[in-house]
């Protein structure tokens, strides 16, 4: 199952917090089957799987979530304050 850093639990608890429309991040296959996209939720959609750690809630679509099995979302803030993820391979 996909793991999430601390980095990423923060970014999307503080989201979260400053737009109470938003619930959750959601990670789902683009039509091309292979690329991620990553947005803002306000809720789950069927067959959506659920992650919650640390305060933070994921949302991964079904198709999604079999090529996340194994990765890590990690994300950070650049200095223009624009979100940046990155997946990295489980240890």
């Amino acid at each position: 199952m996909l793991a999430l850093t601390e980095n990423v639990t923060e970014i999307v608890k503080k989201l979260t917090e400053e737009v109470p429309a938003i619930a959750a991040l959601r990670i789902a296959t683009e039509a091309d089957g292979e690329s991620l996209s990553v947005s803002p939720a306000d809720q789950a959609e069927a067959g959506d799987v659920v992650l919650e750690q640390d305060g933070a809630t994921v949302y991964v679509a079904a198709p999604a979530s079999e090529h996340l099995a194994d990765k890590v979302l990690d994300g950070g803030v650049d200095e223009e304050g624009n979100i940046q993820f990155a997946l990295g391979q489980q240890a």
